[in-house]
This record gives C-alpha cells, sequence and structure tokens, in this order.
C-alpha cells in the first residue's frame, strides 16, 4: 500500500466511525465509550501498526505507520500510534511470554487494563538500581515486600510495572528482575498524596506479601535492569512530546494570543522570549522525530534524555513567560480568576517534568555519559554485592 493510498483509507475510515468523545476529567480512568472507541481502533490495525500481524498490528515502517498518525490527529481522534507511547504495550511486546501477550495486549491497547510505574522508593529514586523492594520465588509466584511512591494512577491501576530485587549477592544492576503484577490483590495498599497543585495523581504504595505469578516475569530472572531501561525510554519520549499541562485549555495556552491580549507583543523583552520558546518548542519537536526514527521497537535511547530533559526548560520557560504577560494578576487564583489561575497552576505543574521520569539532573548524567561520551562519575557501589553495599 502506498502512502496515498493508506491515508485515503484512514480518512474514509474516520468519516465512518470517528463522532467524538465526552471529555474525562479523570486521565486514570477510562469511560465505556473510549474503551469502545480504542477497541475499533485496534481492530482497524491502526493502534499499533508498526507491530506483527498477529498482535494487532499491519508490519508498517515508521513512515507508513506516520500516515496514520496525521490523520487521526488532523480530526484529533485517540488511539492510534500506540506503538510510540503504550509504556506497558511496548515492554510487553518486546520482553513477554507469547501466553503473556495473550494475555494483556489487547487490555492494555484498549486500556480496559490501566497500569501503574511501581518503580521509585523512597530510598531509590534517581538511583533506581538501589531498588529493596524483594520478590522471591514461592512455586509458581513470587511474594513481593517493599514501598513504592510516586506512583501515578496507582488507584485505578489493574497491572503495575513492576521492578524489584530477586538477588542481594549481585551487583545491584544485575539482582533486578521486572514483573507485571496484579494491583488488586489483598497485599497492596494504595494511599494518595497531595501536591502542591492540589491535585492527588501520586501516590504512596505498600506492598505485604503480594504475590505475582511467574508468568509475569519480563526478560528472565536478573534482566529487570534492561526492561526497565526500556520501559523509561518510552515514558521519557512521552514526557519530551509532553503538550500543555492545563486542566482546562484556557486562553493561557497561546502564547501570542496571551501577549496580545495583555497588549504586550510589543514590548521587545516579551518579543524576544517568545522567540526563545518558540524556536526551543521547534528544535525539541525536531530532535524527538530523530530520535523515533532512529529508534527500533522495544530498544532504549538516550537520545530520548535530550527530549525529556529539553520539554522540562521549556515548561519552566513558558510558565515564567506567561506569569511575565499576565503581569500583577498572577497574584490572584481561584474560579473567578481562571487564567491567573491556569498560569499559576501550570508554574507549579512544570516542576512535576523536572522530576518524573528521572530528575533533569539525572537526564544530563545520560546525555554527558551516553550522548557526549564524557566520563562517567564514581559509583562506589557498582560492583560490589548489593548486600554489601552501604545503606542510607
Amino acid at each position: 500500500m502506498t502512502a496515498e493510498q493508506l491515508r485515503s483509507e484512514v480518512r474514509d475510515w474516520l468519516a465512518a466511525h470517528w463522532t467524538g468523545l465526552s471529555k474525562s476529567d479523570d486521565p486514570w480512568v477510562s469511560s465505556p465509550e473510549r474503551v469502545a472507541w480504542l477497541e475499533k481502533v485496534l481492530d482497524a490495525g491502526y493502534a499499533v501498526p508498526t507491530y506483527p500481524v498477529q498482535w494487532y498490528g499491519r508490519d508498517y515502517p515508521n513512515d507508513l505507520a506516520a500516515v496514520i498518525e496525521q490523520e487521526f490527529r488532523a480530526v484529533k481522534a485517540p488511539g492510534a500510534r500506540q506503538d510510540k507511547y503504550s509504556i506497558p504495550a511496548n515492554t510487553v511486546l518486546k520482553f513477554g511470554s507469547e501466553a503473556l501477550k495473550h494475555e494483556l495486549l489487547r487490555g492494555f491497547l484498549t486500556e480496559r487494563s490501566r497500569t501503574c510505574l511501581l518503580y521509585s522508593e523512597p530510598g531509590a529514586g534517581s538511583d533506581l538500581a538501589a531498588v529493596r523492594t524483594t520478590a522471591v520465588r514461592d512455586g509458581q509466584d513470587w511474594v513481593v515486600n517493599g514501598q513504592k511512591v510516586w506512583t501515578s494512577g496507582a488507584t485505578t491501576a489493574d497491572y503495575g510495572l513492576l521492578i524489584a530485587r530477586t538477588d542481594w549477592d549481585v551487583p545491584k544492576h544485575e539482582g533486578l528482575s521486572f514483573f507485571m503484577i496484579p494491583m488488586r490483590q489483598p497485599g497492596i495498599e494504595v494511599r494518595p498524596l497531595v501536591q502542591i497543585t492540589g491535585e492527588s495523581h501520586f501516590n504512596e504504595v505498600f506492598i505485604t506479601d503480594a504475590r505475582v505469578p511467574d508468568a509475569n516475569l519480563l526478560g528472565g530472572e536478573g534482566n529487570g535492569w534492561r526492561v526497565l531501561q526500556t520501559a523509561l525510554a518510552y515514558e521519557r519520549s512521552i514526557m519530551g512530546d509532553a503538550g500543555r499541562a492545563s486542566r482546562n485549555r484556557s486562553r493561557a495556552d497561546d502564547l501570542i494570543g496571551l501577549a496580545r491580549e495583555h497588549e504586550r507583543l510589543d514590548d521587545p523583552v516579551i518579543r524576544r522570549k517568545l522567540a526563545d520558546v518558540l524556536a526551543l518548542r521547534e528544535l525539541n519537536a525536531l530532535n524527538n522525530a530523530r530520535a523515533k526514527a532512529e529508534t527500533a521497537q522495544g530498544t532504549s535511547s538516550s537520545i530520548m534524555s535530550l527530549g525529556k530533559l529539553a520539554m522540562s526548560g521549556i515548561l519552566h520557560a513558558e510558565a515564567a513567560l506567561k506569569t511575565e504577560i499576565i503581569g500583577a494578576e498572577a497574584l490572584l487564583a481561584g474560579r473567578d480568576n481562571p487564567e491567573a489561575d491556569d498560569v499559576n497552576f501550570l508554574a507549579l505543574n512544570a516542576f512535576f517534568t523536572s522530576i518524573g521520569g528521572g530528575t533533569d539532573q539525572i537526564q544530563r548524567n545520560i546525555i554527558g555519559e551516553r550522548v557526549l561520551a564524557l566520563p562517567k562519575e564514581p559509583e562506589v557501589d557498582r560492583d560490589i554485592p548489593f548486600r554489601q553495599a552501604r545503606r542510607s
């Protein structure tokens, strides 16, 4: 099929099926209406077009799959090209057994099964290889104990992508395993954390003798660090492409329109800052396109850290610029001041991108070591058994 033939096919299909979806106030819950739509997209082969045919795809190259993405974006329809951003589906496709793919892939791609990321711990955030949540083999299951934190969507998740320690007598990176753990079971307690924005997207997760089948082990025992790197690459790719962080797309989302409305567009300082932010966005979009074009399905790429770090800086710069544009109005808040309230929300929420998916400092380390080939930082516990590592 040529690109133009595919474009015509997708346009006709969307014209026949897409009628829009009701807006959801909770990003962690999928409505029956949305799930039904995603089922249609998946069955049409548009959800993961680069996947093999037996796993709901069309075995397309990226340039052909991009046509599908363009047509869906043109009518603002969701669900296409999840092969670019679905962390659980892409991770299971790469590392899961055939049986696990049959069991989980469809649910992940239709959002019938929601997931969360059980990575960070109170003592292992920037250094994820230092996690101390344990998984101990017990017959056909693993018994898990530990604590995770900053877990988005844990209250509604059906499965958690879990990194846990399965061997304390080897160096820290070698003793980790990666599981797809069922969340709705005794022994998993979720406690929401209130953020500075007033939301509670993050959670603490306490795990006490929870069980996960050995069949849900991805990549084999002791290979968790490799699986985690692939999952993190998709997360950083998503965050590097992040759109506006606004709760309700107000006029504050349009930088040029906002400056014009507040009669600041002729201010040379504002114009220079506007140009800087817009140029950074365009540069980041081009860099992300290059990174994705060079990254094979199911692999990690250090280039993704450039986009993730850049987006963090862009969101902070945009928030600061919007605050400067509206001036003293930024001191106001609440429903009676929707524009100022939105600007202030963006300023606070920008810190999420600086922390989630690996802090800005971690991204700089990755870029320095793996992209620029600079010397690694000293890591005294890297090659000793984790049992001997110093604990904070």
